[in-house]
Protein backbone atom coordinates (compact mmCIF):
# COMPACT_ATOMS: atom_id res chain seq x y z
CA UNK A 1 0.00 0.00 0.00
CA UNK A 2 1.32 3.41 -1.05
CA UNK A 3 2.59 5.01 2.12
CA UNK A 4 -0.16 8.28 1.75
CA UNK A 5 -2.70 5.92 1.37
CA UNK A 6 -1.70 4.29 4.75
CA UNK A 7 -1.50 7.93 5.85
CA UNK A 8 -4.76 8.70 5.27
CA UNK A 9 -5.93 5.60 6.62
CA UNK A 10 -5.18 6.07 10.09
CA UNK A 11 -7.53 9.41 10.11
CA UNK A 12 -10.75 8.42 11.71
CA UNK A 13 -13.74 10.79 11.92
CA UNK A 14 -15.91 8.11 13.95
CA UNK A 15 -18.42 8.12 16.93
CA UNK A 16 -15.89 8.92 19.82
CA UNK A 17 -14.75 11.98 17.49
CA UNK A 18 -17.83 12.87 15.92
CA UNK A 19 -19.65 13.55 20.00
CA UNK A 20 -16.35 15.29 20.88
CA UNK A 21 -16.18 17.92 17.66
CA UNK A 22 -20.29 18.00 18.80
CA UNK A 23 -18.97 19.66 22.12
CA UNK A 24 -16.57 21.81 20.71
CA UNK A 25 -19.29 22.66 18.11
CA UNK A 26 -21.76 23.62 21.53
CA UNK A 27 -18.57 25.55 22.34
CA UNK A 28 -18.00 27.54 19.65
CA UNK A 29 -22.16 28.82 19.40
CA UNK A 30 -21.99 29.82 23.03
CA UNK A 31 -18.62 31.90 22.35
CA UNK A 32 -20.10 33.49 18.87
CA UNK A 33 -23.38 33.96 20.99
CA UNK A 34 -21.45 36.05 23.83
CA UNK A 35 -19.64 37.54 21.20
CA UNK A 36 -22.88 39.11 18.65
CA UNK A 37 -24.20 40.48 22.27
CA UNK A 38 -20.73 41.70 23.81
CA UNK A 39 -19.99 45.37 23.28
CA UNK A 40 -16.50 46.59 22.53
CA UNK A 41 -14.64 48.09 25.19
CA UNK A 42 -11.74 50.91 24.88
CA UNK A 43 -9.66 47.59 26.33
CA UNK A 44 -10.64 45.80 23.27
CA UNK A 45 -9.43 48.45 20.89
CA UNK A 46 -6.22 49.00 23.12
CA UNK A 47 -5.53 45.64 22.65
CA UNK A 48 -6.41 45.64 18.41
CA UNK A 49 -4.36 48.97 18.12
CA UNK A 50 -1.58 48.22 20.01
CA UNK A 51 -1.41 44.60 18.57
CA UNK A 52 -1.82 46.22 14.54
CA UNK A 53 1.27 47.87 15.63
CA UNK A 54 3.16 45.42 16.67
CA UNK A 55 2.63 43.69 13.01
CA UNK A 56 3.16 46.38 11.09
CA UNK A 57 5.36 49.11 12.38
CA UNK A 58 7.01 47.76 15.38
CA UNK A 59 9.35 50.82 16.08
CA UNK A 60 10.90 51.55 19.61
CA UNK A 61 9.79 55.55 20.89
CA UNK A 62 11.43 56.36 24.11
CA UNK A 63 11.80 53.08 25.43
CA UNK A 64 8.49 51.56 24.54
CA UNK A 65 7.32 48.88 22.21
CA UNK A 66 4.38 50.77 20.79
CA UNK A 67 2.46 53.91 21.65
CA UNK A 68 0.72 52.43 24.30
CA UNK A 69 3.18 51.85 26.05
CA UNK A 70 5.65 48.76 27.38
CA UNK A 71 3.27 45.49 27.64
CA UNK A 72 3.03 44.47 31.36
CA UNK A 73 1.95 40.64 31.23
CA UNK A 74 2.41 39.23 27.01
CA UNK A 75 2.39 40.27 24.04
CA UNK A 76 0.58 36.97 22.53
CA UNK A 77 -2.85 38.66 23.24
CA UNK A 78 -2.07 42.11 21.53
CA UNK A 79 -0.69 40.02 18.38
CA UNK A 80 -3.74 37.89 18.37
CA UNK A 81 -6.21 40.11 18.15
CA UNK A 82 -4.04 43.28 16.08
CA UNK A 83 -3.22 40.20 13.41
CA UNK A 84 -6.73 39.44 11.74
CA UNK A 85 -7.35 43.24 11.30
CA UNK A 86 -3.61 43.11 10.30
CA UNK A 87 -4.46 40.85 7.42
CA UNK A 88 -7.62 42.29 6.54
CA UNK A 89 -5.97 45.28 5.94
CA UNK A 90 -3.21 44.03 3.65
CA UNK A 91 -6.32 41.86 1.73
CA UNK A 92 -7.81 44.82 1.17
CA UNK A 93 -4.60 46.66 -0.32
CA UNK A 94 -5.76 49.31 2.37
CA UNK A 95 -2.58 51.66 4.20
CA UNK A 96 -1.52 50.79 7.62
CA UNK A 97 -2.14 54.65 8.85
CA UNK A 98 -5.95 54.54 10.01
CA UNK A 99 -5.72 53.63 13.43
CA UNK A 100 -8.15 51.06 14.94
CA UNK A 101 -10.04 54.03 16.66
CA UNK A 102 -11.45 55.03 12.96
CA UNK A 103 -11.38 51.32 12.04
CA UNK A 104 -14.16 50.54 14.64
CA UNK A 105 -16.55 52.80 12.17
CA UNK A 106 -15.76 51.13 9.02
CA UNK A 107 -15.69 47.32 9.57
CA UNK A 108 -19.09 46.26 11.30
CA UNK A 109 -17.81 42.89 12.26
CA UNK A 110 -14.93 44.04 13.92
CA UNK A 111 -15.94 42.57 17.33
CA UNK A 112 -15.64 39.17 15.53
CA UNK A 113 -12.13 39.82 13.98
CA UNK A 114 -10.82 41.00 17.77
CA UNK A 115 -12.24 38.08 19.34
CA UNK A 116 -12.19 34.99 16.98
CA UNK A 117 -8.56 33.86 17.74
CA UNK A 118 -9.18 33.64 21.73
CA UNK A 119 -12.27 31.49 20.31
CA UNK A 120 -9.65 29.26 18.39
CA UNK A 121 -7.20 29.02 21.80
CA UNK A 122 -10.39 27.79 23.56
CA UNK A 123 -11.35 25.59 20.84
CA UNK A 124 -8.31 24.32 20.68
CA UNK A 125 -7.48 24.09 24.60
CA UNK A 126 -10.67 21.40 24.69
CA UNK A 127 -9.20 19.77 21.61
CA UNK A 128 -5.80 18.88 23.81
CA UNK A 129 -7.93 18.25 26.69
CA UNK A 130 -10.22 15.53 25.06
CA UNK A 131 -6.86 14.37 23.44
CA UNK A 132 -5.50 13.79 26.78
CA UNK A 133 -8.53 12.53 28.79
CA UNK A 134 -9.21 10.05 25.73
CA UNK A 135 -5.51 8.83 25.83
CA UNK A 136 -5.51 8.68 29.40
CA UNK A 137 -8.99 7.54 30.45
CA UNK A 138 -10.82 5.91 27.22
CA UNK A 139 -14.10 7.66 25.55
CA UNK A 140 -16.01 8.25 28.60
CA UNK A 141 -13.58 9.75 31.01
CA UNK A 142 -12.58 11.79 27.70
CA UNK A 143 -16.66 12.52 26.70
CA UNK A 144 -16.72 14.12 30.74
CA UNK A 145 -14.10 16.26 30.86
CA UNK A 146 -15.11 17.44 27.33
CA UNK A 147 -18.24 18.15 28.09
CA UNK A 148 -17.70 19.82 31.76
CA UNK A 149 -15.51 22.24 29.33
CA UNK A 150 -17.48 23.21 27.27
CA UNK A 151 -19.88 24.28 29.13
CA UNK A 152 -17.58 26.17 31.21
CA UNK A 153 -18.13 29.84 32.09
CA UNK A 154 -14.51 30.51 32.85
CA UNK A 155 -13.90 29.29 29.78
CA UNK A 156 -16.36 30.78 27.26
CA UNK A 157 -16.18 34.04 29.15
CA UNK A 158 -12.05 34.32 28.47
CA UNK A 159 -12.91 33.21 24.47
CA UNK A 160 -15.07 36.49 24.27
CA UNK A 161 -12.68 39.31 24.63
CA UNK A 162 -8.77 39.70 24.03
CA UNK A 163 -6.61 38.17 26.84
CA UNK A 164 -3.77 36.28 27.30
CA UNK A 165 -5.22 33.95 29.75
CA UNK A 166 -6.92 31.59 27.60
CA UNK A 167 -3.41 31.45 26.04
CA UNK A 168 -1.51 30.65 29.17
CA UNK A 169 -4.17 27.98 29.93
CA UNK A 170 -3.48 26.52 26.68
CA UNK A 171 0.17 26.64 26.96
CA UNK A 172 0.59 25.49 30.41
CA UNK A 173 -1.69 22.30 29.49
CA UNK A 174 0.10 21.32 26.43
CA UNK A 175 3.74 21.97 28.11
CA UNK A 176 2.82 19.56 30.68
CA UNK A 177 1.92 16.55 28.98
CA UNK A 178 4.02 17.27 26.35
CA UNK A 179 6.49 16.94 28.55
CA UNK A 180 4.94 13.93 29.83
CA UNK A 181 4.88 12.72 26.70
CA UNK A 182 8.83 13.24 26.39
CA UNK A 183 9.27 11.31 28.98
CA UNK A 184 7.51 8.36 27.96
CA UNK A 185 9.01 8.47 24.18
CA UNK A 186 12.88 8.99 25.80
CA UNK A 187 12.10 4.64 26.73
CA UNK A 188 11.74 4.81 22.92
CA UNK A 189 13.99 5.10 20.07
CA UNK A 190 15.85 8.74 19.81
CA UNK A 191 13.74 9.67 16.64
CA UNK A 192 10.52 9.61 18.53
CA UNK A 193 12.63 12.34 20.83
CA UNK A 194 13.46 15.05 18.23
CA UNK A 195 9.67 15.87 17.80
CA UNK A 196 8.05 16.47 20.70
CA UNK A 197 11.08 17.94 22.04
CA UNK A 198 10.85 20.80 19.31
CA UNK A 199 7.12 20.66 19.66
CA UNK A 200 7.59 21.73 23.49
CA UNK A 201 10.22 24.10 22.93
CA UNK A 202 7.45 26.24 20.96
CA UNK A 203 4.60 25.14 23.57
CA UNK A 204 7.02 26.85 26.11
CA UNK A 205 7.67 30.02 23.67
CA UNK A 206 4.03 30.53 23.21
CA UNK A 207 3.73 29.80 26.86
CA UNK A 208 6.20 32.79 27.78
CA UNK A 209 4.52 34.87 25.24
CA UNK A 210 1.19 34.83 26.49
CA UNK A 211 2.78 35.19 30.36
CA UNK A 212 5.84 34.82 31.93
CA UNK A 213 4.66 33.57 35.40
CA UNK A 214 3.09 31.20 33.18
CA UNK A 215 6.03 29.73 31.64
CA UNK A 216 8.28 29.74 34.81
CA UNK A 217 5.28 27.15 36.57
CA UNK A 218 5.46 25.52 33.37
CA UNK A 219 8.93 24.52 33.58
CA UNK A 220 8.46 23.46 37.26
CA UNK A 221 6.17 21.55 36.57
CA UNK A 222 8.09 20.01 33.77
CA UNK A 223 10.86 19.69 35.73
CA UNK A 224 8.93 17.44 38.35
CA UNK A 225 7.11 15.01 36.21
CA UNK A 226 9.94 13.96 33.92
CA UNK A 227 12.31 13.30 36.78
CA UNK A 228 10.04 11.15 38.04
CA UNK A 229 8.63 9.75 34.97
CA UNK A 230 12.02 9.52 32.53
CA UNK A 231 13.58 6.71 34.65
CA UNK A 232 17.01 5.81 33.67
CA UNK A 233 16.98 8.76 31.63
CA UNK A 234 17.21 11.60 33.72
CA UNK A 235 20.70 12.78 32.84
CA UNK A 236 19.11 14.03 29.87
CA UNK A 237 17.23 16.82 31.80
CA UNK A 238 19.91 19.24 32.14
CA UNK A 239 20.43 19.75 28.38
CA UNK A 240 16.72 19.32 27.86
CA UNK A 241 16.06 22.60 30.00
CA UNK A 242 18.72 24.31 28.25
CA UNK A 243 17.51 23.23 24.94
CA UNK A 244 14.06 24.62 26.06
CA UNK A 245 14.52 27.42 28.28
CA UNK A 246 16.22 28.93 25.40
CA UNK A 247 14.17 28.14 22.93
CA UNK A 248 11.49 29.76 24.95
CA UNK A 249 12.97 32.77 25.60
CA UNK A 250 14.31 32.79 21.55
CA UNK A 251 11.02 33.33 20.89
CA UNK A 252 9.79 35.30 23.74
CA UNK A 253 12.46 37.95 22.11
CA UNK A 254 11.13 37.21 18.73
CA UNK A 255 7.38 38.11 20.29
CA UNK A 256 9.21 41.82 21.00
CA UNK A 257 9.99 41.82 17.33
CA UNK A 258 13.53 41.82 18.44
CA UNK A 259 13.48 44.91 20.56
CA UNK A 260 16.00 44.73 23.51
CA UNK A 261 14.41 47.27 25.15
CA UNK A 262 11.01 46.51 25.44
CA UNK A 263 12.27 42.52 25.99
CA UNK A 264 14.20 43.86 29.14
CA UNK A 265 11.11 45.32 30.19
CA UNK A 266 8.99 41.62 31.24
CA UNK A 267 12.14 40.73 32.55
CA UNK A 268 12.19 43.42 34.98
CA UNK A 269 8.79 44.16 35.82
CA UNK A 270 8.47 40.81 37.90
CA UNK A 271 5.92 39.60 35.95
CA UNK A 272 6.88 35.96 37.59
CA UNK A 273 6.56 37.16 40.76
CA UNK A 274 4.32 34.46 42.87
CA UNK A 275 1.79 34.24 46.24
CA UNK A 276 -0.82 31.85 47.11
CA UNK A 277 -4.42 32.95 48.26
CA UNK A 278 -7.65 30.88 48.89
CA UNK A 279 -9.76 33.96 47.32
CA UNK A 280 -9.32 32.71 43.59
CA UNK A 281 -10.21 28.99 44.69
CA UNK A 282 -13.18 30.49 46.49
CA UNK A 283 -14.49 32.57 43.57
CA UNK A 284 -14.34 29.57 41.71
CA UNK A 285 -16.00 27.14 43.35
CA UNK A 286 -18.72 29.52 45.60
CA UNK A 287 -19.61 30.70 41.75
CA UNK A 288 -23.49 29.47 41.04
CA UNK A 289 -22.37 29.10 37.68
CA UNK A 290 -19.49 27.08 38.10
CA UNK A 291 -22.24 24.94 40.59
CA UNK A 292 -22.19 21.39 38.63
CA UNK A 293 -18.50 21.31 38.21
CA UNK A 294 -17.63 21.93 42.28
CA UNK A 295 -20.04 18.98 42.91
CA UNK A 296 -18.41 16.69 40.44
CA UNK A 297 -14.57 18.42 42.23
CA UNK A 298 -15.69 17.38 45.11
CA UNK A 299 -17.17 14.19 44.33
CA UNK A 300 -13.76 13.16 42.28
CA UNK A 301 -11.86 13.91 45.34
CA UNK A 302 -13.57 12.01 47.82
CA UNK A 303 -13.40 9.39 45.58
CA UNK A 304 -10.24 9.39 45.07
CA UNK A 305 -9.21 9.08 48.42
CA UNK A 306 -11.78 6.49 49.11
CA UNK A 307 -10.50 3.97 45.51
CA UNK A 308 -6.99 3.05 45.54
CA UNK A 309 -7.58 2.37 41.86
CA UNK A 310 -7.90 5.74 41.13
CA UNK A 311 -4.60 6.64 43.08
CA UNK A 312 -2.29 6.18 40.22
CA UNK A 313 -0.28 8.53 38.37
CA UNK A 314 -2.77 9.39 35.63
CA UNK A 315 -4.85 10.83 37.93
CA UNK A 316 -2.55 12.56 40.71
CA UNK A 317 -1.03 14.21 37.72
CA UNK A 318 -3.53 16.86 37.11
CA UNK A 319 -4.47 17.15 40.75
CA UNK A 320 -1.06 18.26 41.26
CA UNK A 321 -0.79 20.68 39.08
CA UNK A 322 -4.35 22.07 39.67
CA UNK A 323 -4.11 22.99 43.83
CA UNK A 324 -1.41 24.78 43.31
CA UNK A 325 -2.66 26.64 40.50
CA UNK A 326 -6.25 27.48 42.16
CA UNK A 327 -4.52 29.21 44.97
CA UNK A 328 -1.60 31.17 42.98
CA UNK A 329 -1.79 34.77 42.30
CA UNK A 330 0.83 37.20 40.52
CA UNK A 331 0.77 40.34 42.76
CA UNK A 332 2.98 42.46 39.92
CA UNK A 333 0.78 41.63 37.01
CA UNK A 334 -2.68 40.71 36.86
CA UNK A 335 -3.29 37.59 35.85
CA UNK A 336 -6.29 34.65 36.57
CA UNK A 337 -4.09 31.42 36.63
CA UNK A 338 -7.41 29.49 38.25
CA UNK A 339 -7.98 29.93 34.62
CA UNK A 340 -5.42 28.10 34.06
CA UNK A 341 -6.16 25.00 36.69
CA UNK A 342 -9.47 24.53 34.68
CA UNK A 343 -8.20 21.70 32.18
CA UNK A 344 -6.32 20.16 34.71
CA UNK A 345 -9.58 20.02 37.05
CA UNK A 346 -11.87 18.27 34.58
CA UNK A 347 -8.88 15.87 33.28
CA UNK A 348 -9.02 14.69 36.96
CA UNK A 349 -12.68 14.78 37.13
CA UNK A 350 -12.49 12.59 34.12
CA UNK A 351 -9.93 10.11 34.98
CA UNK A 352 -11.78 9.00 38.36
CA UNK A 353 -15.37 9.59 37.11
CA UNK A 354 -14.44 6.72 34.42
CA UNK A 355 -12.77 4.37 37.06
CA UNK A 356 -15.88 4.64 39.02
CA UNK A 357 -17.67 3.80 35.45
CA UNK A 358 -16.07 0.36 35.45
CA UNK A 359 -17.06 -1.07 38.84
CA UNK A 360 -20.12 -2.58 39.52
CA UNK A 361 -22.04 0.54 40.24
CA UNK A 362 -21.82 1.97 37.00
CA UNK A 363 -25.37 1.95 36.24
CA UNK A 364 -26.31 4.66 39.09
CA UNK A 365 -23.38 6.71 39.31
CA UNK A 366 -23.81 7.12 35.30
CA UNK A 367 -27.18 8.37 36.02
CA UNK A 368 -25.13 10.88 38.35
CA UNK A 369 -22.62 11.74 35.82
CA UNK A 370 -25.14 12.54 33.67
CA UNK A 371 -27.16 14.87 36.33
CA UNK A 372 -24.35 16.65 37.17
CA UNK A 373 -22.87 17.18 33.21
CA UNK A 374 -26.85 18.33 32.16
CA UNK A 375 -26.55 21.21 35.56
CA UNK A 376 -23.80 22.23 34.66
CA UNK A 377 -25.01 22.66 30.70
CA UNK A 378 -28.02 24.57 31.77
CA UNK A 379 -25.92 26.70 34.34
CA UNK A 380 -23.86 27.40 31.68
CA UNK A 381 -26.56 28.18 29.02
CA UNK A 382 -28.60 30.48 31.63
CA UNK A 383 -25.71 32.47 32.67
CA UNK A 384 -24.23 33.49 28.96
CA UNK A 385 -26.58 36.58 29.32
CA UNK A 386 -24.63 37.83 32.61
CA UNK A 387 -20.86 36.70 31.01
CA UNK A 388 -21.17 39.39 28.03
CA UNK A 389 -21.69 41.85 30.22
Amino acid sequence: MPPSKHRLRKFRFNRPQQIAAVLLLALLVQCLWGIRRKTLSETDYQYARCGREMWEKPSPLAGYFTSCGNIHDGTLAYRAAGLPLTLERLVAGEASTTSTWEMRHEVSHISLLLRLPFVFAALMLGGCLWWVTRRLYGDTGGYIALALYCFSPPIITAAAYPNNEIWAALGVFSAVYTAIGVSHAMQGPREKWRPRIVLLTVILGVTAAAHVSAFVLALLFIIGFMAYVAEGKRAYLPTLLIVWVLGALLILFASYAFRPDAFSYVLRSEAARLGFSLDPAQAFFSSLQNAGITLASAGALGLYFAMRRSRYFGNTAPLIVAVPLFLLITPAVPTTPSLWAVPFLLAFIGGVFADVLETPHRRWFLWITGGLLAAQAVLSLTSLPLLVR
